[in-house]
């Protein structure tokens, strides 16, 4: 069975990579190929930030990977927080980074956003990258505990819930991150 390899080290991911592709594909993650190196993600695209981090697997340990890098894109902040997702406030502190987009946005009528997961997936030294996008408005609070990040202000368009207040079962469905996967598991089993 071929390896294919997930560049994270979140257990939950990878256990759900792994029921996708049981079968196919013994996926293991940056753990399981004794990857301790926090690499750096230092492009200015998501596309960047995830190929970075599966070219990196591949070219040092010689085994096709695939990584993502995902983020929120609010109109009118022209795209940010963007690839600066994670760290938008200046901490890696969610509650933080969601004051922050409330706080620009205040006043704002144009509340548009969306998520979005890019995927690169390095096989046989060929990078092959999907999109996953999600569509959606911010809320003007803070609302729901479930989830992580900006899932507490992000409504996905034709829903009346934010992430966080929405079955993580549904919102794995639907998600950026689902929609990406879905995108790469059908390429691999194509």
């Amino acid at each position: 069975m071929k390896k294919l390899v997930f560049a994270t080290n979140n257990q939950h991911k990878t256990e759900e990579i792994r029921a996708a592709l049981e079968g196919e594909y013994e996926v293991l993650n940056l753990q399981d190929i004794g990857c301790f190196v926090d690499i750096p993600e230092t492009a200015d695209t998501f596309e960047g930030n995830a190929s970075l981090k599966s070219g990196y697997v591949a070219e040092h340990f010689n085994l096709d990977c695939f990584a993502d890098d995902s983020g929120m894109e609010v109109a009118a902040l022209n795209n940010e927080p963007g690839v600066y997702s994670a760290r938008y406030s200046g901490s890696r502190d969610s509650i933080e980074n969601m004051r922050l987009v409330l706080k620009k946005l205040q006043g704002n009528s144009n509340r548009k956003a969306r998520f979005k997961t890019v995927i690169s997936l390095m096989q046989d030294g060929r990078n092959h990258i999907f999109e996953g996008v999600i569509e959606g408005t911010i809320r003007k609070e803070i609302s729901g505990s479930n989830g992580f990040g900006y899932d507490p202000i992000f409504q996905p368009d034709g829903y009346d819930v934010t992430f966080a207040e929405m079955d993580m079962a549904l919102k794995n469905t639907i998600s950026h991150r689902a929609i990406a996967l879905k995108k790469m598991i059908e390429f691999l089993k194509g």
